[in-house]
């Protein structure tokens, strides 16, 4: 198994983790924890992931497609259980906001091989919980259909 990161705790609950390749993450807990919120919580950080890695597989693909949104960003969400500790989501809605001259069908094909098969993380993560994907196209909310 290789090492994918380290964390070292720089004070109060600040820690900065560098990661497998030579990058760093800072986190801080919630002042009422203990920390001065001056960094992402490390519970945030699997919905950057996937923000990320989903959002780069998609722009990727629509760009071999030849379609270029003039926006484009990504939201994750999580369904939070009602217990209070551990902290732990139930679900992920990823919607994907997408301005431009750009094709539905093309966009829902990207969407769905990133999801299916080339985002690391929405792979790991969905073994542990149920990841719904929409998008919003100019203004237009669409659910997409056929989800594991």
């Amino acid at each position: 198994m290789a090492m994918i990161a380290h964390a070292t705790l720089e004070d109060g609950m600040k820690f900065v983790a560098e990661t497998a390749s030579g990058h760093q993450v800072v986190m801080d807990a919630h002042p009422k924890s203990g920390g001065e919120d001056s960094a992402a919580r490390p519970l945030e950080l699997p919905f950057a992931g996937l923000a990320g890695c989903t959002g780069m597989d998609v722009i990727s693909i629509l760009r071999k497609m030849r379609q270029e949104p003039e926006h484009y960003s990504i939201e994750v969400e999580g369904v939070e259980r009602e217990e209070d500790y551990p902290k732990q989501y139930l679900a992920i809605r990823v919607t994907f906001h997408v301005k431009g001259d750009v094709a539905a069908d093309k966009l829902e094909r990207a969407i769905d091989l990133s999801r299916t098969r080339y985002c690391s993380v929405s792979v790991s993560l969905r073994k542990a919980m149920r990841i719904e994907y929409n998008y919003v196209l100019n203004g237009e909310r669409t659910v997409m259909k056929d989800q594991e």
